[in-house]
């Protein structure tokens, strides 16, 4: 038996128990997936890591406050490691 169809006020009620932070946190981790992706030398598009990264450096700062400091730092860490990547990327190999 497939599963209960929920009816259009659960589903109201249910967006209104969610928090702004969590689903914030949510798309972080989904767009740095996305510009990681876009940094892989099959569906390489800079542009659109770079916006990526632009998203997260806009976002992170403002979860900061909202979030636990060890998830912060994750975030941060992450966003640096998104960086460091898109230069390696963007400048090739050094011979």
């Amino acid at each position: 038996m497939a599963d209960e169809e929920l009816t259009p006020e659960q589903i109201v009620e249910q967006i209104k128990k969610l928090k702004v932070s969590d689903v914030l946190l949510s798309t972080v981790t989904t767009v740095a997936q996305l510009g990681y992706a876009k940094l892989e030398a099959d569906a390489k598009d800079l542009e659109q890591a770079r916006l990526a990264i632009e998203v997260l450096s806009a976002i992170i700062p403002m979860l900061d406050a909202h979030i636990p400091g060890e998830i912060s730092r994750d975030l941060h860490a992450m966003l640096a490691n998104l960086q460091l990547a898109f230069a390696n990327t963007a400048t090739g190999p050094v011979d």
